[in-house]
């Protein structure tokens, strides 16, 4: 099969596309024929020597990628979830080996859902990493509900399209940060107020907010503790809660953490869920075949993705 292999940490000229032996899936685990996969920025940071390189080096060969969709080609024989010729979507083995850049891939039954008929494979690689991490983020870790006023930052974004659309299931109002040229797409997407992050601070014009999402870091962390109501809650999915922070953390007494996303199968099957009814829609502002993967990553490198990019293969 025909795998996108990392030479070394560095620029996307360390990508290479070689053939290498199939996997043979484990017992508790499935063989997909990947469709389609998707790219994100921890993609990157790992390419770039960051993130979970070092992991990924302990364990061999480097293929990046954690986001499938593809249909079962063989199963394991103690798997009792799929069959082959099920159509499957998923995160597989985040934040370990996904190895998704590649023609076929072994996952953990545990890590897939069957994919909706009425969306296609490319919609379903988009609905993976993202998706499960707003999933995850606003409802395990902020509890969000019905009422509430929740802030999301990059909400033009991977994460944040989806955290929207996900925030408004829950009925929840949405303050969405992004640039002016992404106005109309925030509005469309269900974004209540949206603010331009370049001309306005934010924290200048909201307060009292429930909750926030918190996919930026750095000094947006700080400012956006200062949105929250008293025992509001601040997740961060970049490690933005820091030491330094804790005493405004402490007065407020706000529940600020640090999150970072798991592969669970039954949260997928929840995304499928709202995928199947359209409550979800996956907005892909790029396609590229796996021999572009190195354009994909310059992509999603430029930091302006709205959305999501995926890697087609069939």
């Amino acid at each position: 099969m025909k795998a996108v292999i990392l030479t070394e940490a560095g620029g996307t000229e360390n990508f290479s596309i070689e053939e290498i032996e199939v996997p043979v899936p484990q017992p508790k685990e499935v063989l997909v024929e990947v469709h389609a996969a998707a790219v994100n920025p921890v993609d990157m940071k790992t390419r770039k020597g960051g993130a979970l390189l070092a992991q990924l080096q302990e364990q061999g060969q480097v293929i990046l990628g954690w986001d499938i969709s593809g249909v079962v080609h063989a199963a394991g024989k103690d798997v009792s979830l799929f069959k082959p010729g099920d159509e499957v979507f998923g995160m597989v083995n985040f934040p370990g080996n996904g190895r998704a850049y590649a023609e076929y891939v072994a996952s953990p039954e545990g890590h897939l859902a069957l994919k909706p008929k009425n969306i296609s494979h490319e919609e379903a690689a988009a609905t993976t990493l993202a998706a499960l991490t707003a999933w995850q983020a606003l409802t395990h870790e902020a509890k969000l509900g019905s009422g509430q006023q929740v802030l999301i930052h990059a909400a033009a974004g991977g994460v944040g399209h989806f955290a929207v659309q996900i925030a408004k299931h829950l009925g929840a109002k949405v303050i969405g940060t992004a640039s002016a040229s992404n106005a109309v797409f925030l509005k469309d997407i269900g974004v209540d107020l949206p603010i331009d992050y370049k001309t306005s601070r934010f924290e200048d014009q909201i307060d009292q907010v429930d909750v926030v999402l918190d996919p930026i870091g750095g000094e947006t962390t700080e400012r956006s503790l200062n949105t929250l109501k008293h025992g509001g809650v601040l997740v961060s999915i970049v490690g933005g809660v820091k030491d330094h922070l804790n005493s405004l953390i402490e007065e407020k007494e706000i529940n600020a953490k640090n999150y970072m996303v798991r592969s669970n199968g039954s949260d997928m099957k929840a995304l499928a869920a709202l995928l199947e009814k359209g409550i979800l829609q996956p907005n892909i502002s790029h396609r590229f075949p796996l021999g572009k993967i190195a354009d994909a990553h310059q992509q999603i490198e430029t930091g302006r993705t709205r959305g999501k990019i995926v890697v087609t293969l069939i």
